[in-house]
């Protein structure tokens, strides 16, 4: 038996992935910053660029946790104006990390937001795998993975430790997923450690493309060790930004390296793979 992988896409996708210093708990300034980046990766050529994880806030659990009205965003949150009409106005989609609040239940969670080519909100991903620190300042997992269409592409998303999981990158690839984002917070040291060694083995062991953006400097409690990269569907490392310096990555997805990736290691077509307990949804990025 062989389980149903779609599609390989029928053109390359340009993508982006950055990492820059953030206004601590400063969401409007966040979100023009994000704003300048989507016109940046815009005059790359990208159709999708990918941030970091909190990225609208820093990474500040305690604090967005003890003032959740005025720190998380809503689905209709004025101060993403500028970065949709970024989108809209370059047909550039973005992801970013930002925390969010239920309405029904009132729980916390640090989401991956998705504004598509028209600058509308598209998708929400809740973080599945939540720290113990996240959950003790009163964030909670999420019970649902999250895919995304662009240009026949398939990208699966993450955040952060969700990536140490092996079990979520595959839920992606069977979802169909031509490539793994993931926004995160790596620290120096023992982050360090986890973001070069993680990654590539997610990519390899999917064979899909996996795009991670970073934090640099002083977030919270912890100081990020950039490096945010883009690695190959064979587990090779395409593109890498520095430790601790601004900077925009743009790389060309390509669907050729793809299908000669999944012909050399058939991983996704093997007897015994069953779909993803979890349930997933599917938005539309353009």
């Amino acid at each position: 038996m062989s389980i149903p992988v779609h599609a390989l896409p029928a053109s390359p996708l340009t993508a982006a992935v950055a990492q820059t210093p953030l206004a601590p708990l400063d969401i409007a300034a966040n979100a023009a910053t994000a704003a300048g980046l989507v016109r940046r990766a815009a005059e790359g050529g990208a159709r999708v660029l990918l941030l970091s994880e909190l990225f609208l806030t820093g990474y500040e659990p305690a604090a967005v946790a003890a003032d959740p009205a005025r720190l998380t965003v809503a689905d209709d949150d004025p101060r993403l104006d500028v970065l949709a009409g970024a989108c809209a106005d370059t047909g550039t989609a973005v992801v970013l990390g930002a925390p969010v609040r239920d309405r029904a239940a009132g729980a916390l969670h640090i989401a991956a937001l998705a504004l598509d080519t028209a600058g509308r909100r598209t998708a929400a991903y809740r973080k599945q795998f939540a720290t113990p620190n996240e959950r003790a300042a009163g964030f909670s997992p999420g019970d649902a993975g999250c895919t995304l269409d662009l240009d026949g592409w398939r990208l699966g998303l993450g955040v952060c430790w969700d990536s140490g999981f092996p079990e979520h990158a595959r839920a992606a690839a069977l979802d169909g997923a031509h490539a793994y984002l993931v926004g995160a917070l790596f620290g120096t040291g023992p982050g360090a450690h986890q973001r070069r060694t993680v990654f590539p083995a997610r990519a390899l062991d999917n064979t899909l493309y996996v795009l991670l953006a970073n934090h640099i400097g002083v977030s919270g409690p912890y100081t990020g060790c950039g490096r945010s990269a883009v690695w190959g569907p064979d587990g090779r490392l395409l593109a890498e930004a520095a430790e601790d310096a601004a900077e925009l990555l743009t790389v060309r997805l390509d669907p050729q390296a793809l299908a000669a990736a999944r012909a050399e290691d058939p991983v996704l077509v093997q007897p015994g793979l069953t779909a993803p307990a979890a349930p997933r949804t599917t938005a539309r990025l353009g």
